[in-house]
Order: C-alpha cells, then sequence, then structure tokens
C-alpha cells in the first residue's frame, strides 16, 4: 500500500485491478468482433489466454454500430489462476466498457472502463504464487492503454503472507480536473492495514495524454498515525510495473511505524527522518541515496533487493557518522514500561524476535565511524553482516576501542526451533583508564588489557543463552596499577605493615583472569593479580541460570616477613552483589593453597589471549614462578593459539 510496495509490486489491489482491466479488455475486443452466441467459447478462449477464468451471471450486451462501440456486463466474476486454490480473485456488480476502432490487428481498443460494485480478493502465498499477476512466475506488461477510468468505492481485501501485510479498505479510482488541462488519475484508498487505519493519495498524468513511448508520472502520499511516506516518480512503460524510478521521504514518531505502511519490520525509535531513491528493474529493486535519521543517529547507503531466484535477498552497503545503542528500542520509543519494582534479573528473559531472519537473506558491508554502546564508543566500525535462511552471521567485526581494538564474529542459528548462539571475540591493547568515563576520580585499574572469548548457549531469550553458556573468556594486564582504595576494598593495604604513612597506588605486574563456562555455570580456572607487594588468586563460580556469585580473592604477601594474609568474598546476585571480608577459615585455606597449582594454568591462558604474552617481560616473571613452583622445566600451554 506505498511507493515502495508499488514496486515490490503494489499497491497490490492497483496491481490486481490492472490484471482485471487486461482480462476484460481482452474479452470486449473478442465480444465485439463475436455476437452474444459466441459468449461462451469467447470466454473460455480468454481464460486459456490469461490464465484467469471470467464468468457472466447477468446482462451482457454488445452495442458495435456506433462511433464509439460499448459492452455492458453485469455479476462479472474473474477467478483465479491455476496456480493458486479454487476462488474468485474479484466480482463487479456492472462493468461498462467504452471502445474505439483503430487501424490495428485488433481493431477495436479500449477507450473508456467504469466499474461499479466491485470487490478485489488478492492473495500472496509464502511461496510467492499471487492470484493478481498474469503468469505464475509473475511476469507481464500490465493492461493495455486506455483513455479514461472510474472506479467507485471498490472493496480490497489483501492478504499477503509473503510481505506479512493485511489490508482491508475502499478504494476509489477517479479522473479530476485541474486547471484548463485534462483530468488528472487519483486513486483514494483508505482502511486497516496490519491493524492500524491508513489513508492513501496516488495522482497520475491524464490517461488522454498516455503514450507507449512516453513515461507516466505519478506522486503517492500515505498516511499512518503520525507515520507520512510521500513519493513521486515514472513508469518507464505505461503500465508496466516492472520498470519505474522515483524518490521517496518519511517521517513520524517511530521508526517501526512504517511497518504499517510498507510491511516492513524495522526497529523502535524515537522521531525520524528517512528518504532516498528507487528504481525497479523487474524483480530486483534499487535503493540508493538512503539517508536515515533518528536521535543521534544516522544510517545512509544503498540496497539491492532481488527475488528473481524465488526467494528474495538483499545486498548492499550501509554506513554511519554516529550510531547511538541508546537510540533503538522500545525505551528510543518511549514505549518502555517503568517498572514497578527492581528486575530480579540482570539477563533480560524477554523472547528474541527473530521470525524475520527467515523470511529474506541478506549480505551487507556496514561501516559507522562511531558506535556507541552505553558508556563506550567504538570508533572506525567495520562488519560484514549476513542472513542465509534463517541464520545470522557477523564476520570481519573490527573497531577502534579507546587506543586499542576489538575484532571477532558471532554466529545466530535462528533456523532452529531454539535458536543457537555463538560468539568468538578479541580484545588488544585496550587502555583500561581511557575507559573510565567523565569521572574526577582517577580509574581503579590502569594498564593494557587484552582479552579474548569463546561462547556458545541456545535459549529464546539472553537469559536462557547465558544459562546455557560454554566456553571460555580469559583477560589479561601485562603491566599497570591499582588504586590504593581499591586494594583497600579487598583487604590489601599494607600502609601500615610497611610503617608508610601513604601508598597510593600499588604496581601490577601481570594479571590473568580465565574462566570456564559450561551449562551455564561459570568457574574461574585461573585468577591471578601479580603486584609489587602481594599475589592476589580468585577462586569461585557463577551460576548465570540463578545469576547468583560465589567468588573469593585471596592476598598472599610477595615478601614472608609481612607475614599478611587477607581474602574477600563476593556473593549475591549479578543484579545485586554483596561484598565483604572472608572468615578466617577462607584466609587460612587460601595461604596453604601451593603456588604452582595457581600459577599454571597462567601459560594456557596467555596463549589463548595472544602467544605473545608469553614473552612480556612482567607476565614471563609469573610464568617463571610458576616453573620454580612446580619444578618444570617449562610451561606448556593447554590450549592452541588463537586463530588468525
Amino acid at each position: 500500500m506505498d511507493f515502495f510496495a508499488v514496486a515490490r509490486p503494489s499497491p497490490k489491489w492497483l496491481y490486481g485491478m490492472l490484471l482485471a482491466l487486461a482480462v476484460l479488455a481482452l474479452s470486449a475486443a473478442a465480444i465485439a468482433i463475436g455476437a452474444n452466441h459466441l459468449r461462451g467459447p469467447l470466454l473460455r478462449a480468454i481464460a486459456a489466454r490469461t490464465g484467469h477464468p471470467i464468468r457472466v451471471n447477468g446482462e451482457f450486451a454488445v452495442q458495435l454500430l456506433a462511433h464509439h462501440p460499448s459492452v455492458t456486463a453485469t455479476q462479472v466474476s474473474i477467478g483465479n489462476p491455476a496456480w493458486m486454490p479454487p476462488g474468485d480473485m474479484a466480482q463487479i456488480g456492472r462493468v461498462s466498457l467504452t471502445l474505439a476502432w483503430q487501424w490495428a490487428a485488433m481493431p477495436l481498443a479500449i477507450h473508456r472502463v467504469e466499474l461499479e460494485q466491485a470487490t478485489l480478493h488478492l492473495v500472496r502465498e509464502a511461496s510467492g504464487h499471487a492470484n493478481w499477476t498474469q503468469q505464475e512466475t509473475g511476469a507481464g506488461g500490465g493492461p493495455p492503454l486506455i483513455r479514461g477510468l472510474s472506479m467507485r468505492d471498490v472493496h480490497v481485501e489483501l492478504h499477503d503472507e509473503l510481505r506479512d501485510l493485511k489490508f482491508s479498505g475502499i478504494v476509489s479510482v477517479a479522473e479530476t480536473a485541474a486547471g484548463a488541462g485534462p483530468p488528472s488519475l487519483r486513486i483514494e484508498g483508505s482502511g486497516p492495514l496490519n491493524g492500524r487505519p491508513v489513508v492513501l493519495v496516488i495522482v497520475g498524468d491524464p490517461l488522454l495524454s498516455v503514450r507507449r513511448g512516453r513515461p507516466y508520472h505519478f506522486t503517492l502520499e500515505e498516511r499512518s498515525g503520525s507515520a507520512h511516506l510521500s513519493g513521486q516518480g515514472f513508469i518507464e512503460r505505461p503500465f508496466d510495473l516492472r520498470a519505474l524510478q522515483g524518490t521517496f521521504a518519511a517521517t513520524g514518531a517511530d521508526l517501526k511505524d512504517l511497518y504499517f505502511l510498507i510491511g516492513l519490520g524495522l526497529p523502535e525509535t524515537g522521531p525520524f527522518r528517512l528518504s532516498g531513491k528507487l528504481e525497479r528493474q523487474g524483480k530486483r529493486f534499487i535503493y540508493s541515496d538512503l539517508a536515515a535519521h533518528f536521535g543521534q543517529s544516522d544510517v545512509g547507503g544503498t540496497l539491492t533487493e532481488d527475488s528473481s531466484g524465488g526467494r528474495s535477498s538483499v545486498e548492499g552497503e550501509l554506513s554511519s557518522t554516529q550510531l547511538t545503542l541508546a537510540d533503538i528500542g522500545a525505551r528510543a520509543a518511549g514505549h518502555a514500561p517503568e517498572p514497578s519494582q527492581p528486575a530480579a534479573l540482570r539477563l533480560p528473559d524477554t523472547a528474541l524476535r527473530v521470525s524475520g531472519l527467515r523470511r529474506t537473506d541478506w549480505r551487507l558491508k556496514l561501516r559507522a565511524q562511531a558506535l556507541t554502546l552505553g558508556p563506550a564508543t567504538l570508533r572506525s566500525v567495520t562488519a560484514l553482516l549476513a542472513v542465509d535462511h534463517g541464520v545470522l552471521s557477523v564476520e570481519r567485526f573490527g573497531a577502534a576501542l579507546a587506543d586499542g581494538t576489538v575484532s571477532g564474529s558471532a554466529r545466530l542459528d535462528a533456523a532452529r526451533d531454539v535458536p543457537r548462539v555463538t560468539l568468538n571475540l578479541s580484545v588488544s591493547d585496550l587502555p583500561l583508564e581511557q575507559l573510565h568515563g567523565k569521572s574526577s576520580e582517577p580509574a581503579a585499574l590502569t594498564g593494557l588489557l587484552s582479552g579474548r572469548l569463546e561462547l556458545s548457549g541456545e535459549g529464546k531469550s539472553l537469559h536462557e543463552l547465558a544459562a546455557t553458556a560454554n566456553g571460555t573468556v580469559t583477560a589479561v594486564i601485562p603491566r599497570g596499577t591499582m588504586r590504593s582504595s581499591t586494594a583497600e576494598l579487598i583487604g590489601l593495604s599494607l600502609t601500615g605493615a610497611l610503617g608508610a604513612k601513604t601508598h597510593p597506588d600499588t604496581g601490577i605486574r601481570c594479571a590473568v583472569a580465565s574462566f570456564d563456562a559450561h551449562d551455564g555455570v561459570v568457574s574461574a580456572r585461573t585468577f591471578v593479580l601479580d603486584t609489587d607487594q602481594v599475589l592476589i588468586s580468585g577462586t569461585g563460580e557463577a551460576h548465570l541460570d540463578s545469576e547468583t556469585l560465589d567468588f573469593v580473592l585471596r592476598a598472599r604477601p610477595q615478601h614472608v616477613s609481612l607475614g599478611l594474609h587477607s581474602a574477600l568474598a563476593l556473593r549475591g546476585t549479578l543484579a545485586h552483589p554483596q561484598i565483604r571480608l572472608a572468615g578466617r577459615d577462607v584466609v587460612q585455606t587460601g595461604a596453604a593453597v601451593a603456588l604452582g597449582i595457581l600459577l599454571t594454568p597462567v601459560a594456557a591462558a596467555l596463549a589463548f589471549v595472544n602467544p605473545g604474552l608469553a614473552h612480556n617481560p612482567d607476565c614471563a616473571a609469573l610464568l617463571a614462578q610458576a616453573t620454580a613452583s612446580t619444578g618444570a622445566s617449562q610451561p606448556q600451554p593447554a590450549l592452541p593459539p588463537p586463530d588468525k
């Protein structure tokens, strides 16, 4: 029901009426040459040629001996083609055709068409078969040229399973005077489209001026609530909708509302503006100069849709100067309800919307100068996004975060009854202090962070995906500092023990944190923070199903003479973590753990993130401690290096 739909191909009711006109035109020409007693054979011949059976159950009158011969029929039905289930595509109470003599193989041409009490039942199945096309493949050049048209209050019922469009409304086609020239063609439609009222107006060139070799121009206006779509363009060969060009513009309170105009599922946003150009070449549709703005975000580029292979596929390139995650979603659109009480789960249990991935295949190159995700902003973002029969993949993802880099890939298999997700992400040389934001307080940790995660899970929501997660997450800081207040938080302040008045920072020589996930249970395989004064280790696990935490951080002095041991317990849930000093038994247990047991997995963790980290002087010193503690000649990594 829109300018886009004209190219894809619609308005569906308009396309159906054009086909009805084509069938009636052939009927009129054949009937005018024959006579009333040939009605049955002629209608059967027309049905064989068009693929649409036609029946006349009422009056059937032909007037040939006139300057403008005429044909009048009542109670006319046009049936569905053979490739569709039995039924009628159109029922017309009365049709009147005014003809004109011409020097051609077919001596009579249509001059004017008038329809009364007409109803169209337009159907397209998910397979792409439609009852308004002249052939099963959808090919056809449209109806013959006519010089006058009147269709008052045509009732249109549209059910398009392929585009997920449902419309039930009234459409009128008439010629309206505009100045001293011939009257323009005006098409008006109104009714609920996908559950919301829609108003449509199309104004075209006067039919009297239509020529085969001359483009036919038109304008379009469509409204649904606050959403407004306008367009203008031309059909290259009247009235063959397989070749057209035009421009369009749309505005509204929420980009998602365009679904009620064009049947295309788009994300929720705040107020938006959208514009672009459109070109149709058969079953190939090119959308160029696209420009969309919503909130602080912008997206532009070119898309090409092709359905010649029987399944719709979209390829193109999209780019953005600024894309902000907060500009997308129910909260941005003002639809998010205010929670009556704090959520029990940090990870949402809302079902993922994946049905749209199964209808159309996509292959997009994406670029963004800036992608803001909460407090962090990724820059120089590039990615290749593909959807193949319900399987979404993100490849060649790369971005700059602060002075570091982020890269990886992801895959969402939505073709399954229960979606499955795999994620591979790497971070290199990320300065922690640059992620501190605009706070006046110094960063708790400084240093260059490198890390890698490989996770997979299945479920119908983010919470279910986390509750079934399997894989490994590892982070390494080869050298950095820790604020004294952070050290005090975990009971590591050595000021009193060293007899110093101030000790603002503690140097980090190498920090390694590696976690294994199995069926949603995340366990600390390696957690070591090697500082100038103490060696901090961690053990415990998190249950992502219940989102409960059970971790302990223990500190042992680097110098035995200090004789200082402490421990910190992290309990509670992801939504409500609780931190407190651990009991004496926990401290004593941690002190009794052999240093070699704590440090042996470090080599494997370093190799998982980056094999080159094993040669870092600070982390090499930590590996040397592991070697000395276990008596091994050389620590052997348990995991292969990451793929390049």
